[in-house]
């Protein structure tokens, strides 16, 4: 199933970064460089029907609490200006505006949210804005990874009220514990989010 865009809709990619999308990335998502060409199509579908395109990037310091070296639990990854950090080179990218988060040590998943290091309140990123500006009324999710940061942007877009399409052909998930993915589709499912999927065997597959 192919979705409808216009100039009311946006295709927000998540996070399709060297360290998530490379086999040689630091916290790389199995899978990931499979869906590359499905993002492509959608990139240029999306273009074709007058739609915003938006990439979201993890854009961390050297030092965060969401680092394993710095008391949280992942990996260094991503840190701002570095290979792991820059959208993957055979993803169709610059088509839209970039949204980078964590540059300050924020925690969190959301293109739409993070989460002070300090308070613990969560702050916003400019996506929601972004959206808004450009007259978005409804978004379409693909990217990485399932289970972390497409389920959080999915959740946060249907919380500020955009209609919310995620692709299944094109998201892939960490699966920390497994089924974790197929949990979090179940999650969106749930909570109102139209999962694009052309059948119930490919839901079940993408989360691999």
């Amino acid at each position: 199933m192919q979705p409808d865009y216009d100039a009311e809709t946006a295709l927000i990619v998540v996070d399709v970064q060297n360290d998530f999308a490379d086999p040689a990335g630091s916290l790389r998502v199995a899978g990931a460089d499979a869906i590359l060409p499905y993002l492509n199509r959608q990139i240029a579908a999306a273009l074709a029907g007058d739609a915003l395109v938006a990439y979201t990037q993890d854009w961390h310091p050297p030092s965060t609490p969401h680092f394993a070296k710095d008391g949280g639990p992942w990996p260094v990854h991503c840190v701002a200006g570095t290979w792991g950090a820059a959208l993957h080179p055979a993803l169709t990218s610059g088509a839209g505006p970039a949204v980078r988060k964590g540059s300050n040590g924020e925690d969190g998943y959301s293109g739409f949210t993070m989460r002070d290091p300090g308070s613990g309140d969560l702050v916003p990123t400019e996506l929601a804005a972004l959206l808004r500006a450009h007259g978005v009324a409804r978004v379409v999710i693909c990217g990485l990874a399932t289970d972390y940061c497409v389920r959080a942007t999915a959740l946060d877009a249907v919380a500020l009220g955009f209609p919310t399409s995620v692709l299944v052909e094109g998201v892939r998930a960490v699966d920390l514990h497994p089924g974790d993915g197929a949990a979090a589709l179940a999650q969106l499912a749930d909570t109102g989010v139209d999962l694009v999927a052309p059948s119930v065997v490919a839901v079940a597959g993408a989360t691999a």
